[in-house]
């Protein structure tokens, strides 16, 4: 039930993250937004909010931006 913000770091050309946000077991509504990252056409996603569901984030940078995707609502 916490809202973040991720800040990226320098981008750097070859380096990748992945995030596994997963959502307290018994409340959710956490959050969490990025900043200076290029999403596909859908936009930047909204965190699933469902109490104990997870959405994988994988970041990569071309030396300039960092490019971001996203899968949601897993049951870990």
């Amino acid at each position: 039930s916490t809202a973040c913000t991720f800040t990226m770091p320098t981008a750097t050309a070859g380096k990748s993250f992945t995030v596994m946000l997963k959502q307290a077991a018994s409340t959710g509504n956490g959050s969490a937004t990025f900043t200076d990252v290029k999403w596909h056409a859908a936009g930047a996603p909204t965190v699933t909010a469902a109490a104990g569901k997870m959405d994988i984030l994988s970041f990569f940078s071309d030396g300039t931006s960092w490019y971001g995707s996203y899968t949601q609502g897993y049951t870990p």
